[in-house]
């Protein structure tokens, strides 16, 4: 007997049956699996070429949006403005709120002019002085130097070195009197010091109140102390111009001599760190100043830390320079007595047109003097609402 297996196929719509033998059999389900391999191979080439496909779409896809971008880059890079004139701002405290706002406001008088501002030394490795800055924009043939100076000789004779090279200088804040400059850009040492002085006046006329209610302290009236903070490396003839426009207001103001009395404390501007000791020694003295003046924004937040360190807030008044955040929001507090805000953005544009109208016409004007103001806890809340609803206006 044979053994095989009953199979069937079609042909022409008719069902045919027959039998194969065992070899048959074999043949047969080897061409069925060998079939089904095949259509497995089929199906994943497919699916192969699909993914390729897609691949190639998005390769070409991210190619042309690179290629797109890369032009725009290009284009931008071709279009990059060309500035007419090159500047550029030097100060040891560049990084201080009063001088970058300075340079804020120079920085958008100098854009509507063309003119290129670099605040150098910002972006330079390692820390630089003043003089070495000074030193590289001569060296780099810059088309104009705003300087916060002061009256070191040696500073005159960088000045007058790049006057001599044709490029104008012209000094913010801290002037060189002796030197070559074209102008100086600044605030009045005279009305700074009025303002100091009618202050003074206002806490002298406080403690004879004080002393009046107090009848044992009238046989103990006492002189008030007023310690003016000066940076110990200076001769700056505006310094002298406040502290003799102070003392002026306060006899001015019928305040005797035996009332008050003024001393000069030379502080250590070397670095933040040396000035900060400076102004904590004071605190150390068995008799510490009544009123401390500040003339910039760096003693002014030293000697308000010192205040509060020492415990002696109300007990210190400190007369302040500048109006920063963290010095409003003492004032606010009450931890300092009051400051003077000057105009920066003025100071700033000024700057720039001091030596703009010396290079297009030759002449400037000598002095530009930025407007100051008084704050002090009377108006200290409408200028902080003043600030905010200018910091909401677009810029």
């Amino acid at each position: 007997m044979q053994c095989g297996f009953f199979c069937h196929h079609y042909k022409n719509d008719k069902k045919i049956h027959f039998f194969l033998p065992i070899p048959s059999a074999k043949i047969f389900l080897m061409n069925t699996q060998n079939d089904e391999i095949f259509q497995k191979k089929i199906t994943r080439q497919y699916i192969v070429l699909l993914f390729t496909l897609i691949f190639m779409v998005l390769t070409l896809l991210g190619g042309s949006l690179y290629f797109k971008f890369y032009k725009n880059a290009l284009v931008k890079q071709g279009d990059a403005r060309e500035y007419g004139k090159y500047f550029v701002m030097i100060a040891d405290n560049y990084k201080s709120d009063f001088l970058q706002s300075v340079y804020k406001g120079a920085l958008q008088a100098a854009k509507d002019e063309n003119i290129y501002l670099d605040l150098l030394g910002e972006n330079l490795q390692g820390g630089y002085t003043t003089k070495e800055l000074m030193r590289i924009a001569i060296d780099s043939k810059v088309d104009g130097i705003i300087v916060d100076a002061g009256e070191s000789d040696e500073m005159t004779a960088l000045i007058d070195e790049a006057t001599h090279k044709n490029i104008p200088v012209v000094t913010l804040y801290n002037d060189s009197t002796h030197s070559e400059r074209v102008s100086f850009v600044g605030v009045g040492g005279y009305s700074v010091g009025k303002l100091y002085g009618k202050q003074i006046v206002n806490i002298i006329k406080e403690k004879r109140r004080q002393e009046l209610s107090d009848l044992e302290k009238i046989d103990d009236r006492k002189q008030i102390q007023i310690a003016v903070l000066v940076s110990a490396d200076a001769t700056d003839a505006g310094q002298n111009i406040i502290i003799a426009s102070m003392q002026d207001t306060i006899r001015a103001e019928n305040a005797t001599d035996s009332e008050f009395s003024v001393s000069i404390v030379a502080i250590d501007n070397t670095n933040n760190f040396s000035v900060e000791e400076s102004i904590r020694d004071i605190f150390l003295h068995e008799e510490v100043p009544d009123v401390i003046v500040c003339l910039n924004e760096l003693t002014t937040v030293c000697a308000y830390q010192a205040v509060v360190d020492f415990n002696m807030v109300g007990d210190v008044n400190i007369l302040g320079y500048y109006a920063s955040e963290d010095i409003v929001k003492a004032i606010e507090r009450g931890g300092i007595y009051a400051t003077i805000a000057v105009d920066t953005t003025q100071l700033g544009q000024y700057c720039i047109e001091a030596l703009y109208d010396y290079i297009d016409s030759g002449n400037t004007s000598e002095y530009y003097l930025a407007d100051i103001m008084l704050i002090d806890g009377d108006n200290v809340e409408n200028f902080i609402k003043k600030e905010e609803e200018n910091e909401e206006i677009p810029q």
